[in-house]
């Protein structure tokens, strides 16, 4: 048993962070500065992108697209009902419906195939997901975004680092949203980025992200109520940090990854890490383990518990938005949300346990959680592991 507590995510910061923290307090501005600026040019240039802006969280950078396309109430936008689910609430907060789509089995992110024939005038925009790090079929989506007029949004919240046909994520879409909260690999505590090739968008977003010192005593620029939802100089120095340092951040967590495959590999009736198709890499941005039919939803509840009781913290991860009470509610989702009407996505969802996953663990804390794990299955009554 470890001497401390196995934390589900845990920042990887080092000198290079601490430093450049530092020079950001040493600046007479704390907010809208250089280092913004910084973080905007060099993340940009890491996604391949010709412009980003950065903001105060995933799902707000999503909003702002949504309100820079002029989408609201009356406007449908297509969504994953499975994964992070902050960031399709963003539909929601811009007044316009969702409507849900099935899952791919295999990686998690929306099916373009079962989308197809959901698509129609009335739905203007569609963000799908790179789930828990595995990228969406994006040959498929954007074929559908060309052939149906689609404004697409590559959510990669859950993403960084992958690379899909010889991409990085984040190179698709007509824009791509980022998210820097844990437990993302590249961290600064809270924050996010909008990267984008269009310059008339990116200086839109800038608008309405909020009001500048020039336009303190403008009027006309009243005609676009902004939020006020940038990102902090300190958080920028710590995100241009980790930047810098991400292929060590990356490579230390599959490390991790490869300790868990190797105890993973005894444990019967679970799904194992899948690479789909024209997928390069994949950087998870947590271990999630995908359970058989034997288990259960309560018998997945009841392993949570286990580890918990061996200061083990782990989570159930992902609550469908279709199962949640605010889309089940009339016209909250176009064509209603309940229980089983995506059967790929709940049978996901009701086994799928996520496991502490960051560069603080050993080989032995691994092997610890997995071990633990098995024991709990068996106490469940899902019957015994394979040892």
């Amino acid at each position: 048993m470890p001497e401390e507590p196995l934390h589900l995510s845990e920042p990887d910061v080092g000198e290079v962070e601490r430093e450049l923290v530092q020079a950001a307090l040493a600046q007479p501005r704390l907010s809208a500065g250089r280092m913004v600026e910084h973080f905007e040019q060099r993340f940009a240039a890491h996604a391949g992108r010709a412009h980003g802006v950065a903001v105060a969280s995933g799902t707000l950078g999503t909003l702002l697209l949504l309100r820079a396309q002029g989408l609201g109430p009356g406007d449908t936008v297509m969504a994953s009902p499975y994964g992070w689910h902050q960031v399709p609430h963003a539909i929601a907060l811009a007044g316009a419906t969702p409507l849900f789509t099935e899952i791919d089995y295999w990686s998690g992110c929306a099916d373009p195939v079962r989308a197809e024939p959901l698509l129609g005038p009335q739905v203007k925009a569609a963000i799908v997901g790179n789930v828990n790090g595995h990228p969406a079929a994006w040959a498929a989506w954007q074929r559908l975004a060309t052939q149906h007029g689609l404004f697409l949004i590559e959510d990669s919240t859950e993403a960084i680092g992958s690379v899909y046909a010889g991409t990085r994520v984040g190179g698709f879409g007509d824009a791509a949203v980022f998210d820097f909260s844990q437990p993302s690999a590249l961290c600064c505590g809270e924050g996010g980025m909008v990267v984008t090739d269009d310059e008339a968008l990116a200086r839109e977003l800038r608008t309405l992200r909020a009001r500048s010192l020039a336009d303190r005593r403008s009027v006309s620029i009243g005609a676009r109520v902004p939020l006020q939802c940038g990102l902090s100089e300190l958080a920028a120095a710590l995100g241009a940090a980790q930047l810098a340092r991400l292929p060590e951040l990356l490579e230390r967590r599959q490390q991790v990854e490869a300790w868990y495959l190797e105890q993973m590999r005894s444990f019967e009736g679970i799904k194992p890490p899948y690479v789909g198709p024209d997928v390069d890499a994949v950087h998870w941005m947590l271990y999630v383990v995908h359970l058989g039919k034997r288990f259960t939803a309560s018998a997945c509840d009841q392993i949570v518990e286990d580890l918990a009781e061996e200061d083990i913290e782990a989570a159930r991860y992902c609550q469908p938005l279709h199962q949640q009470f605010h889309y089940q509610q009339p016209g909250a989702a176009e064509g209603g949300a309940r229980r089983g009407q995506f059967p790929l996505t709940e049978r996901i969802a009701d086994r799928a346990i996520a496991l502490p996953f960051h560069a603080g663990l050993t080989a032995d804390h691994v092997k610890f959680i997995v071990k633990t794990m098995k024991d709990s299955s068996v106490n469940v009554g899902a019957g015994a592991a394979i040892y």
